[in-house]
């Protein structure tokens, strides 16, 4: 058992596995808990604390990091439409009159 103000080994690996058994259950919080005789406050503790101590283990200071670019000059402005549908059409080498035109034909048309 740890000490006051140290972390438990042991109470972490349980929740750690306890949250691995309810994401392959299938059950809500509330049912999981329940049958498991546990309350859901420690539950949503415990999963909010475990989630923070695995953001500490990942936090690193940031250092910056530089590299080469190469700046070209542009060619052609292209365009890219994305459709509601998650289609994704792109068009190279738009002038202003091509996306008059293409804007134009994308309008909704009024109703008669």
């Amino acid at each position: 058992m740890a000490k006051p103000g140290q972390r438990d080994p042991a109470k972490e690996r349980f929740w750690r596995t306890t949250f691995s058994a309810w994401r392959t259950s299938g059950e809500s919080v509330r049912a999981f808990c329940t049958r498991r005789g546990l309350t859901e406050t420690a539950f949503y503790f415990w999963r909010k604390e475990l989630r923070r101590r695995d953001g500490e283990r990942t936090a690193r200071p940031a250092t910056p990091t530089f590299v080469p670019v190469t700046v070209l000059p542009a060619v052609a402005l292209a365009v890219e439409v994305r459709c509601p549908s998650g289609h994704v059409v792109t068009v190279p080498g738009c002038d202003g009159s091509f996306l008059r035109a293409l804007f134009a034909a994308l309008a909704p048309v009024p109703p008669c």
